[in-house]
């Protein structure tokens, strides 16, 4: 009898132990499950590690935050991961690398349900069919030092001027958005002699990488002129108290600039991704973008703070049709090397 209650108790214990090994693997399944990953590029940190708290503490959810460079090679890490998806969301693709991203499919359609607070000519000038979401949208203008010059560059047609020769910082339209939102800026106005301009524009420029490396050389004086946006000079003045730079509205226009979150194609959590691109069009997500990412929110409902009254106010947006950039973008960038980093004449390019 003693020896078949010392068995029951055995049983009884392995039972428990099982169930408890069984509990915990089931824990962190579950908790595994309640994680979203999210890729962005580097400079969007400051607003989404404002934002994702609430996030998180609204669903119960942890996100992993996988900040990648620039917007060129967050694109190429989708591209390269395309068969084994490590990511569920998207951050900052803009309609300057959108075009490579579809092309790619790595990206899966998602209308989100508060998609009513998006203007509709936001989404018109975006993507209709929402593979991804307008979340912010700004203009591409370069930006001047008052301290150092007096009269800025004020067209496209001035940049070119022999005065402007080693005094302009440009991004690399290969690896940074602004930088490639300029060369589509160049062939939105001088279309098929675009190649001709930028072969004038070439000694005129110093190119880097990336717009943290333009905007460090130009705070440090080292040039008066940046490729840059609208609302920087409300940054200057919000960050560093200073008015001593200021945008200029080019004789052309400036070029619009809008990005979008998606869900990427084979996400994990797919219902939790859903969540979190109308958690980012939300008002209380939207009313941090202004100060943090110094671009202009999407949702209608939001107000501006006091200190944009210093960004530029553009009136004449230039765009081009997402399609013909999806169309041309590999061919367009391949000949944009040939003529201004390998030098050659736009006639040998064009063949």
């Amino acid at each position: 009898m003693r020896g078949k209650l010392i068995l029951a108790i055995f049983i009884a214990m392995l039972v428990s132990v099982a169930g408890c090994i069984g509990g915990t693997e089931t824990s962190s399944q579950a908790e595994k499950e309640r994680t979203l990953t999210v890729y962005a590029y580097d400079s969007l940190e400051y607003w989404l590690k404002e934002v994702i708290p609430e996030f998180e503490k609204e669903y119960n959810v942890k996100v992993n935050l996988v900040l990648i460079g620039s917007t060129g090679e967050l694109v190429n890490r989708l591209i390269l991961e395309k068969d084994n998806p490590q990511a569920d969301v998207v951050v900052g693709i803009d309609n300057t690398f959108m075009a490579k991203a579809l092309d790619a499919g790595v990206l899966e359609k998602y209308k989100p349900k508060n998609a009513d607070v998006i203007p509709e000519w936001i989404i018109n000038s975006f993507d209709p069919d929402f593979y991804l979401t307008p979340f912010d949208y700004g203009y591409i203008a370069f930006n001047y030092r008052t301290d150092l010059i007096s009269e800025p560059p004020k067209s496209l047609g001035d940049l070119i001027k022999p005065e402007w020769k080693g005094k302009i910082i440009i991004e690399d339209p290969r690896t940074s958005s602004p930088g490639l939102a300029f060369m589509l800026w160049t062939i939105a106005v001088y279309k098929d002699k675009w190649l001709d301009y930028w072969a004038k524009l070439r000694d005129n420029v110093q190119i880097v990488k990336g717009w943290s490396a333009a905007w460090e050389a130009f705070s440090k004086g080292e040039y008066p002129v940046v490729l840059s946006y609208a609302t920087s000079p409300a940054a200057t003045v919000y960050y560093d108290n200073k008015t001593n730079v200021k945008a200029v509205e080019f004789k052309e226009g400036n070029f619009l600039q809008i990005e979008g979150v998606g869900i990427v194609k084979g996400a994990k959590n797919r219902e939790l991704a859903e969540k979190f691109i109308e958690f980012l069009l939300s008002e209380k997500a939207q009313e941090k973008l202004p100060t943090t990412q110094w671009m202009y929110p999407v949702n209608k409902n939001v107000k501006l703070p006091e200190v944009y009254k210093y960004a530029l106010k553009v009136e004449k947006p230039v765009t081009i049709d997402p399609k013909e950039v999806e169309k041309n973008l590999d061919k367009w960038l391949k000949q944009w090397t040939e003529v201004v980093v390998q030098g050659k004449s736009p006639e040998e390019v064009k063949g």
